[in-house]
């Protein structure tokens, strides 16, 4: 099963809409733990992606790297910096192709989420993002029907908040808080929960 550039548009759509709900959410949860502007950053991320989409190549390389180089100039905050490395991991892959094989998203994700740590100098376990694409990648591997991959990831973002709730955030920001993260949600995890969601429609 393929994707094409409509479905990049309509998730985008889904995305930005969820952002705008969220909004007040995410800064809620990003300021027990961290500087309290998650919300903002999403927000302006999508928007500034939304402006520009019905503009987007049908090479699905292109589209995300464009989509990566709007998110960045709406913000420079360390999770917008994160979500951009993610968005040109993938452009790098899909770079000249305008159908998306639904079988190749584990790899997609897995991919990114390598780029990110590697940029982030984070480690999975420590209560992360990366261990929301990571629990995604592992749950749509082997899977290429596109209903399938979307209730897999969907349940995948789900299962990390839950595993990770009650333990401590070790990386970043929220290392500080030590103890005071143990039954709090990280914020970067809830961001992703909502972006997965919202994208795969669920």
């Amino acid at each position: 099963m393929t994707l094409s550039k409509a479905a990049l548009v309509q998730a985008i759509d889904r995305v930005a809409l969820a952002m705008e709900r969220d909004f007040g959410e995410l800064n809620a949860a990003d300021g027990a733990l961290g500087d309290g502007d998650l919300g903002v950053t999403m927000t302006r991320g999508m928007r500034a992606i939304s402006q520009m989409k019905d503009d987007l190549p049908d090479d699905l390389g292109m589209a995300l790297m464009q989509c990566a180089q709007a998110f960045t100039k709406s913000s420079g905050s360390s999770y917008g910096t994160l979500m951009a490395t993610g968005l040109l991991s993938a452009a790098k892959t899909l770079k000249g192709k305008t159908q998306f094989e639904v079988a190749q998203m584990s790899d997609l994700v897995a991919a990114a989420r390598d780029k990110m740590q590697n940029r982030g100098k984070a480690e999975l376990g420590g209560k992360t993002v990366l261990d929301s694409l990571d629990a995604v990648a592992r749950a749509t591997s082997g899977l290429d029907d596109k209903n399938a991959v979307a209730a897999a990831a969907s349940d995948a973002v789900d299962q990390a908040l839950e595993d990770f709730r009650d333990k401590p955030a070790t990386i970043g920001r929220a290392r500080i808080f030590a103890e005071k993260s143990i039954g709090l949600d990280d914020p970067g995890m809830l961001a992703m929960q909502r972006i997965v969601k919202a994208a795969a429609w669920r």
